[in-house]
């Protein structure tokens, strides 16, 4: 079956369009630069931006079952209802969708088609670690106020639950909640990525919202995604916790630990020489 991957440059993204390269399909990649895309040889990269339905015909066209990113750049889609409706003229019937926070218009228009779909829900990416790697190889410290675990997952695992609810059966109008297999705090994921890497890296919990404020400005994020940030480390949600087997479940593959992510990703932390 021939597949469009949307978001296909991104960190589940490439995951999906090289399981889906591999298991033998065809694989359309949506690309808004595919000159930069550097995907796998023999994956096809269409140009098209999704904030913009009129660019996307070419994408859709003998496209058989698709997978949908609902933001463009850092914003929600707000153009769902002419996403889908191309999507249904083209004769797509199967679409994954990737979801956020909360419903966009992607998850509201695929409710009132014929499209049958699947809900992605995951929780934190593993690869949010990422930000610590610019701490961890200059002072060899991770510092943050949050303390409290989380069953963060791998982002080759979203990817498996979509491919396999893109190209099997029975998956129509089921929510997956996604996790990886086990709960880890700050403190621990530090430790993990210390044995990775084979050096010293020091978990240091700051003490106020000010200093955490602070922290997280230096990423460029803007001020609500700030205060966004405070609420999650001193409000912490219960579910952040819960471990799920709905990668097993799916898949019949246990999810990756943070274990095995770490040492994929462990060039990123080192200390340079």
């Amino acid at each position: 079956m021939r597949i469009l991957v949307t978001g296909a440059t991104g960190q589940v993204g490439r995951h999906l369009v090289a399981q889906l390269h591999e298991a033998g399909h065809d694989v359309r990649a949506l690309s808004r630069t595919p000159a930069k895309a550097d995907l796998p040889t023999g994956v096809e990269v269409v140009a098209g931006d999704l904030t913009d339905a009129a660019t996307l015909g070419a994408a859709f066209q003998g496209v058989d079952a698709i997978h949908l990113i609902t933001f463009g750049g850092d914003d929600d889609l707000t153009n769902g209802p002419e996403i889908i409706d191309l999507a249904a003229r083209h004769g797509i019937t199967r679409a994954t969708v990737l979801g956020g926070w909360s419903p966009t218009s992607i998850e509201s228009a695929l409710e009132s088609s014929a499209i049958r779909w699947t809900l992605l829900q995951p929780a934190e990416f593993m690869c949010n670690a990422l930000e610590w790697a610019d701490e961890i190889s200059s002072q060899g410290t991770v510092s943050m106020l949050a303390t409290f675990p989380s069953a963060m997952v791998h982002e080759a695992d979203i990817a498996a639950v979509a491919a396999t609810a893109l190209t099997r059966g029975g998956h129509e109008g089921r929510s997956y909640p996604i996790t990886g297999p086990e709960a880890l705090t700050p403190a621990e994921r530090t430790r993990i990525i210390a044995e990775a890497t084979g050096q010293e890296i020091a978990f240091v919990q700051l003490l106020s919202e000010d200093a955490e404020r602070a922290r997280l400005r230096g990423y460029g994020y803007d001020e609500d995604y700030v205060e966004f940030g405070i609420q999650l480390a001193t409000n912490p949600s219960e579910a952040s916790g819960v471990v799920l087997s709905t990668v097993e479940d799916v898949t019949g593959t246990p999810a990756r630990t943070f274990a095995q992510w770490a040492r994929e990703h462990a060039e990123r932390f080192r200390t340079a020489p």
